[in-house]
């Protein structure tokens, strides 16, 4: 079970905090921001392409928040790696399964040149 508010970073170099939340933060608001046009994106077009591709900066929002909570405590070391690598899975199979759906069906089966 997590216990959450349990500021015990050993992990991070007191000097060296202020510098990895600005880091955190700035990618938080840039994959927010990013998140916020593919929504826009979406809801314009409404294509299976333009979902995927919002989920994926949605994942890389989620991606900031874990980070931000390990920072904070909130998020022990082993979560935020299993959480980081999974997100960082999910976001590669969706970005290949996006580029292989955009090709035409002949370039998608052509087998040779």
């Amino acid at each position: 079970m997590l216990v959450f508010g349990a500021f015990d970073n050993a992990w991070l170099n007191p000097q060296l905090a202020p510098v990895l939340i600005a880091i955190i933060l700035l990618a938080a608001v840039g994959t927010v921001v990013l998140f916020g046009a593919g929504l826009l994106a979406y809801s314009r077009r409404g294509t299976t392409r333009y979902l995927l591709i919002t989920v994926v900066l949605g994942l890389l929002v989620g991606r900031s928040v874990v980070g931000l909570g390990t920072v904070f405590g909130l998020v022990p070391m082993t979560v935020h790696h299993l959480a980081g690598h999974t997100i960082d899975f999910l976001i590669a199979v969706t970005v290949l399964y996006v580029v292989y759906q955009s090709g035409t069906k002949t370039e998608r089966y052509s087998f040779g040149d």
